[in-house]
């Protein structure tokens, strides 16, 4: 297939490019490398060592002989120039992974609340409005996000996507209907996420695109069995208050000698997955595609769940990390449970790795021998989700205050 990777020099779109073009596919990235700008915003570099993507582009075909095609296009203002390019090329599956990512980020300032809006909602309203006029019957795979349900405590699982529910019909009788599963987004990120739902029921509905949204957990883990073919793919590695996210943290600090950071009660549970499985479940919506007419088939990417506080307790437990606990600058539950139904990517023979076989080999391969190129002074959250929290400090082992968390 001819596959267009929409964000495909990002965290997770990279690892996918390279997965799918060892699986004999025709990848064609398509990034306006806004992810690289934010780091040089925010003064912080990933951890691992990234080169242009241009440079890791040669380094695949020098490796394998495939080519990677990139395409510099900020799908979310170029307009005209994406719907000309999928004219143009008109590609069998589009993977939309475009979007600004990080919660944290997006709660930073109006200014942030404003692009992550402007960007999201735009890119992914581009996209299937192109979709539409060019005619070109591409399945589009999204990544979305577990975070759209919320974090609150309902006492049962979560399904795939859609709830039954029954309703009083005027007669007296019932009537019973599937609806979308109420969304509870925590910040303006998981937000335009909740957006995105809505637009891609009415351009199924409305105009037959054949979309597959992929609610994914928190990805974890830095390599797959394609970028560990040489030093130079290596996948980014965020640790940064804003990017980084809980575990990917908690590895750098035990790296270090820092105690590990639990905001609040440590009580949030939150989803999780191993990149190599996040790729491996793109794979697998593109190849159960649904029909023209069909709704938009909803997947929960995930494969585990772990509360933050058990998470410290076995990194702590790996590595002999000490674990502080610190003011949670979010506005969430103190303590939730989270139980997910994943059954259709099991069903499709997903055989998932677990935290318990893969962390000790992140920790020794990836955080330890990348420890030097840390910045101590980004560890720390700094975006507060509302006004009302009050500032708060985080310190370092000797005590010393580190930076503000709002």
């Amino acid at each position: 297939m001819k596959i267009a990777v929409l964000g495909g020099d990002g965290f997770v779109g990279w690892p996918t490019a390279l997965h799918l073009s060892a699986q004999g596919h025709d990848i064609h990235i398509i990034d306006n490398l806004s992810r690289r700008w934010i780091d040089t915003e925010l003064g912080v570099q990933s951890l691992t060592p990234m080169d242009s993507i241009q440079e890791r582009t040669r380094i695949w075909l020098s490796e394998t002989g495939r080519r990677i095609h990139f395409h510099l296009i900020d799908i979310a203002r170029d307009y005209e120039i994406l719907k000309s390019w999928i004219a143009d090329e008109k590609p069998d599956a589009i993977i939309h992974f475009a979007e600004q990512r990080a919660a944290p980020y997006s709660m930073k300032t109006d200014r942030h609340k404003v692009y992550t809006v402007n960007n999201n909602v735009n890119a992914t309203h581009n996209v299937l409005s192109a979709l539409t006029e060019t005619g070109v019957d591409a399945h589009l795979v999204h990544l979305g996000t577990m975070g759209v349900y919320g974090y609150s405590t309902v006492g049962a699982a979560i399904p795939e996507g859609y709830l039954p529910v029954r309703l009083d019909r005027m007669d007296g009788g019932e009537a019973e209907q599937e609806i979308l599963y109420p969304t509870r987004p925590g910040s303006v990120y998981h937000m335009t996420k909740s957006l995105d739902q809505i637009l891609f029921q009415f351009y199924a509905q409305n105009d037959g695109l054949r979309i597959t949204d992929l609610h994914q957990g928190i990805v974890w883990g830095t390599h797959t069995d394609q970028t560990r073919r040489h030093e130079q793919l290596i996948n980014r590695f965020d640790y940064d208050g804003d990017y980084g996210t809980v575990l990917n943290r908690f590895l750098i600090q035990a790296a270090i000698g820092h105690p590990l950071t639990v905001h609040g009660t440590g009580g949030q549970t939150r989803a999780f997955i191993h990149i190599q499985d996040s790729v491996r479940c793109v794979e697998l919506a593109l190849q159960n595609a649904p029909q023209k007419g069909d709704r938009v088939r909803i997947y929960n990417q995930m494969t585990e769940t772990h509360r933050v506080r058990d998470l410290a307790n076995l990194i702590a437990k790996l590595t002999g990390a000490e674990i502080a606990w610190l003011p949670n600058p979010r506005k969430e539950a103190a303590e939730n449970d989270l139980v997910v139904k994943n059954d259709q990517f099991l069903a499709l023979g997903l055989d998932p790795i677990r935290l318990q076989d893969g962390l000790l080999a992140e920790i020794m391969d990836v955080s330890r021998k990348y420890a030097h190129r840390v910045d101590r002074s980004r560890i720390p959250s700094v975006s507060a989700w509302t006004r009302d929290i009050e500032p708060t400090l985080e310190r370092d082992p000797e005590g010393r205050a580190l930076r503000s968390v709002s």
